[in-house]
């Protein structure tokens, strides 16, 4: 009978061990754009102001100051190059919420070289069970060229 209880015991906490730990928000996002190297800390200004201004806002008229003409777009479900892009962005309707200074669900910015990702916080319905959801991560993915976003990677499935 001990040894029963034991393995269940054992069972109990093994199951605590696989549980998941929520993904949360970074409470302190202008923290996050900090770095020793100031063209860093520009990439990641660039790619933030780029998220809030034109993304959010569904706002297109900044795109040619921030983007490279030449920009390659690997998004299944937005056309490659500036002038597509900025076309897809002027085909949703302004936002007219107060500007947001903010990016929701934002976890980390994170730059190395010319490389700049934006890791975002999900919640998703779970598939095992209807009442109950669970946390997850998104990742965007941005290379800087000559102080422009040039390419964008993320993982988004056909709409």
């Amino acid at each position: 009978m001990l040894k029963r209880i034991v393995l269940l015991c054992l069972i109990a906490v093994s199951n605590l061990a696989l549980a998941q730990v929520e993904v949360t928000v970074h409470p302190k996002q202008m923290a996050l754009l900090t770095s020793e190297d100031p063209k860093l800390a520009a990439n990641k200004k660039l790619v933030y102001d780029f998220w809030v201004k034109v993304f959010q806002a569904k706002n297109a008229t900044l795109i040619q100051d921030m983007f490279a003409e030449g920009y390659i777009q690997h998004n299944p479900n937005v056309p490659t190059g500036r002038a597509a892009l900025t076309n897809f962005i002027k085909g949703f309707p302004e936002s007219n919420e107060l500007p947001l200074t903010t990016i929701p669900d934002l976890v980390m910015i994170s730059a190395e070289r010319d490389i700049v990702t934006l890791a975002f916080r999900v919640e998703r319905p779970h598939p095992k069970n209807a009442e109950e959801t669970y946390t997850t991560t998104w990742f965007d993915m941005f290379r800087i060229e000559n102080g422009k976003i040039a390419e964008h990677w993320d993982s988004a499935p056909i709409w």
